[in-house]
């Protein structure tokens, strides 16, 4: 391709933080450039984020619905070629679905949607129409989580027979969403949020890592949800016991009231020959535990790792890498696939790769499955999609 990939944003202006983080991310290979936005329901901030981004006047919008009519009218050289969608939960069903009855691609932030019958909806609409779409599941862009899964996947260890993932926070170890804090606001309300608190906004970022690096699907659970802030309308803590259908089993908790946490996801998983570890907090490093031998230590930017991980390594050794990059490396790999589909390229799906719609509605049935299984007296949930 002889230009940049043309995108817009829904959401993300300067009252939000999750927009800059997109923004970053998607330029950080020089593939993309931001064309237009609606960046805010507040017609003044999104006016004012806007021309902040030195976006065009015409193309600054005041509604996501006035950007798809507009842009879709524009010349095919001129309007965008996908929308990212940086909302809120509950306003991301909306906008992809017309975006995707317009003819353009989707990037959306997780969760995919507020129900598992819109996520449902959401990937009918994208087989019907054919188009791509990315949901930015950021910790499966780190090159340690993929090396992580290429030695899984190569049966480095044998047999995975125990998983161990946990993601703990502490910033809403208060009732914050009382004090004025607009992002606890709205994640701790069902009408914004969903079903689910902690286990829908983080515990499903540990969900989808386990299936990411073990290759296995949950096939059974048994959860408990907490509420330990009181006043709280949804979960603010809680775990889950979980059956994979490779025959692994595994722990999972997620918590937003382990006061002094920062973002604290870690996972460990055990196979007959040995296993990982991997913190996101210090994500350049893999540690890497044998049965009868002593324990290694990989790090990003190295010539012992796979191709995989070399790909989505973005400095050398000793370099720190992190959240931004791993972001870039989804949007990265995004524009790749859409720019082969663009010029009839082809695109090595294996080593191209980023979460898709299918992992949207996984996501979706982990928080169906886990409320479900809190509220029922059965001692094991059948994960039902």
């Amino acid at each position: 391709m002889n230009r940049k990939l043309r995108m817009g944003m829904i959401g993300g202006g300067k009252d939000a933080f999750i927009g800059a983080i997109h923004r970053i991310a998607a330029n950080s290979d020089g593939l993309i450039e931001l064309v237009c936005g609606a960046l805010s329901i507040n017609q003044e901030i999104a006016v004012d984020s806007g021309r902040s981004l030195f976006l065009e006047e015409s193309r600054i919008y005041t509604t996501w619905e006035e950007m798809l009519e507009k842009e879709s009218a524009l010349p095919e050289d001129k309007r965008m070629d996908f929308v990212t969608i940086v909302t809120p939960n509950f306003a991301h069903f909306a906008p992809a679905m017309a975006a995707l009855d317009r003819g353009f691609h989707v990037v959306i932030e997780k969760p995919i949607t507020v129900s598992l019958d819109e996520a449902k909806q959401l990937a009918k609409k994208v087989e019907e129409t054919g188009l791509t779409l990315c949901l930015t599941h950021t910790y499966t862009g780190y090159p340690m989580v993929k090396q992580a899964r290429q030695m899984v996947k190569e049966g480095m260890f044998g047999k995975i027979r125990k998983v161990y993932v946990s993601y703990h926070q502490g910033w809403l170890s208060k009732l914050s969403e009382r004090e004025g804090n607009a992002q606890a606001a709205w994640r701790t309300d069902p009408k914004r949020s969903g079903k689910a608190g902690a286990m829908g906004d983080i515990g499903t970022h540990a969900f989808n890592l386990a299936e990411y690096i073990t290759g296995q699907k949950v096939s059974k659970l048994c959860a408990a949800l907490n509420i330990v802030v009181a006043g709280r309308a949804l979960d603010d803590d809680g775990g889950v016991l979980l059956q994979f259908d490779g025959g692994a089993t595994g722990v999972l908790t997620a918590t937003q009231v382990a006061a002094g946490e920062e973002n604290n996801l870690t996972i460990k998983i055990y196979g007959e020959e040995g296993g990982i570890e991997w913190y996101q907090q210090e994500p350049n490093t893999l540690i890497v535990k044998w049965l009868n031998k002593p324990a290694e230590i990989y790090r990003a930017g190295t010539a012992f790792n796979s191709e995989i991980a070399k790909m989505n390594t973005r400095t050398p050794g000793g370099h720190p890498e992190g959240y931004l990059e791993a972001f870039g490396n989804i949007y990265r790999n995004f524009a790749r696939t859409l720019q082969g589909r663009i010029t009839g390229e082809q695109v090595d799906t294996d080593q191209v790769e980023f979460p898709s719609v299918n992992d949207g509605i996984r996501g979706m049935a982990f928080i169906d499955n886990v409320v479900r299984s809190h509220e029922s007296n059965e001692k094991w949930t059948t994960f039902e999609v």
